[in-house]
């Protein structure tokens, strides 16, 4: 498995540390620990009365994913990590944030003048601005949601709406990659056109035109 606090995968030995029983069925907690971050790993077991289980992350909690990059401004960088933060508790309420997160990205910082996300993601995409491989996330978020089915998604997208499977997940991996769009890869192309220019300027020639 892939340890959910510094996503190196190893050989997980989850051990029961704990069991007890109520009206609402069996109730189990297992201890595991990172050999690569050395951190504890939690997990919560409940076993309904039909033996229907379901696994609960208790520690870390949330959705194992990469460190929101620093470099990502508040406006978005808080949506999304508490979109990341109660996707286990509630997948509705993740990809309601999920979906503020995006439409303040498409808004502050892919530039659209539409107010509703539907709106906005084809204003967007009509612009030609993003790769296709990310043109085809962001048309794949209101596919997914099906917003025709589900308009409140794309009217009010920070309210809470019943999600299809997959949704919620889709929708970070979606603002993962805008991230990497919008101020990863940027950002690093500056630190290299800096790094060039300062090598052209020990060298008394001109720095690099600028984009």
């Amino acid at each position: 498995m892939k340890c959910p606090h510094c996503l190196v995968d190893y050989h997980d030995s989850f051990a029961k540390i704990t069991n007890s029983q109520d009206k609402d069925g069996f109730w189990e907690i297992y201890i595991d620990t990172c050999p690569s971050c050395e951190r504890i790993i939690l997990k919560l077991r409940h076993i309904n009365a039909f033996g229907e289980r379901k696994d609960t992350l208790i520690r870390p909690k949330g959705i194992p994913r990469a460190p929101c990059p620093k470099i990502v401004p508040d406006d978005v960088a808080v949506d999304y990590k508490e979109a990341c933060l109660v996707f286990d508790d509630s997948p509705k309420a993740s990809a309601a944030l999920s979906r503020r997160c995006l439409q303040t990205l498409l808004r502050n910082h892919g530039k659209s003048i539409k107010k509703d996300l539907a709106d906005q993601i084809q204003e967007i995409l009509d612009s030609g601005k993003l790769p296709s491989y990310l043109a085809e996330n962001i048309d794949g978020i209101r596919n997914i949601g099906n917003f025709a089915a589900h308009p409140l998604k794309s009217t009010a997208s920070g309210e809470i709406a019943e999600v299809e499977p997959g949704e919620a997940e889709y929708c970070l991996d979606t603002i993962e990659l805008l991230f990497d769009f919008y101020f990863v890869q940027p950002d690093i192309a500056k630190t290299k056109r800096a790094a060039l220019d300062a090598k052209l300027k020990d060298l008394g020639k001109p720095a690099m035109k600028q984009p």
